[in-house]
């Protein structure tokens, strides 16, 4: 085990047992797939949330240690957000497990959120009033404008990336997931596009899309004029198709060939 990141040293004694914790009939599990295994954990009497990320395999453990793993991301991830005061949960540990000169695993420990929802629980829950629906899309909005105009986005922007809190009168809007974030010199329109195409494709299942387009003005500040809203849908709409052109063309389908030529067109 490859220590990259230890806030203190307990943390570091943690990934001596970090693999058989999260294998023990203590470990509340949160998530589990074939690559990720992901819930919480006690260490020396201390919460702790822990993602393991199987490299998945020899020649992609290669990859990993030349292109750089997903817990080396996630140290780099984390390091973006905290010099912009983004808010995302401390991490406490990431390590990576290696053999035979491979990565098989990146553990990545954060402090945990246990009082966040992800942000369709969190706007659905205890029945919100509608002008707290349109605060909290104000605020969720201006919290990815800040994340962008900081020079930082996310390469898949989903409602499950956003946890939010109410702390002592306060709405704290978490990023998680931050080994998915990159740093540019200036986050270009179509980036900051794409951010919000991936958003709205995941709120999509539970927001309508007055809401949504409601939101996506509140990105940029409030309802442009007709001209330019028009130019932004237009963008927004031409992006949609492509990412919406590049899912369909991933999934087996038993469409004619002349459909599947079709949305194939309108993805490119």
């Amino acid at each position: 085990m490859r220590i990259l990141y230890a806030a203190a040293p307990e943390w570091e004694r943690l990934s001596e047992r970090i693999a058989s914790l999260i294998e023990d009939a203590g470990f509340e599990s949160r998530k589990m797939t074939t690559r990720v295994r992901a819930g919480f954990l006690s260490h020396e009497g201390r919460e702790v949330f822990v993602k393991r990320v199987a490299a998945g395999g020899s020649f992609k453990g290669i990859l990993a240690r030349v292109f750089g793993s997903r817990g080396w991301r996630a140290w780099r991830g984390a390091e973006f957000l905290a010099a912009a005061r983004i808010a995302h949960p401390r991490p406490l540990l990431i390590a990576e497990e290696r053999r035979a000169g491979a990565i098989r695993a990146s553990y990545i420990a954060t402090e945990p959120l246990r009082a966040a929802r992800v942000f369709s629980q969190f706007a659905l829950g205890r029945s919100r009033s509608a002008a707290f629906r349109r605060t909290l899309s104000k605020q969720v909005a201006g919290e990815v404008r800040r994340l962008h105009d900081a020079g930082i986005y996310t390469r898949d922007l989903q409602e499950t990336n956003l946890m939010l809190e109410e702390r002592d009168g306060e709405l704290i809007v978490w990023f998680v997931d931050f080994e998915d974030f990159r740093r540019a010199r200036q986050v270009s329109p179509e980036r900051r596009m794409l951010n919000l195409v991936h958003l709205d494709r995941s709120i999509g299942r539970f927001a309508s899309r007055a809401k949504r387009l409601r939101f996506f003005y509140d990105y940029f500040g409030g309802r442009p004029a007709r001209a330019e809203a028009r130019r932004l849908l237009r963008e927004y709409f031409v992006l949609r198709a492509r990412v919406g052109g590049r899912a369909r063309r991933k999934l087996p389908t038993q469409a004619s060939p002349a459909v599947q030529r079709s949305a194939a067109a309108r993805g490119n």
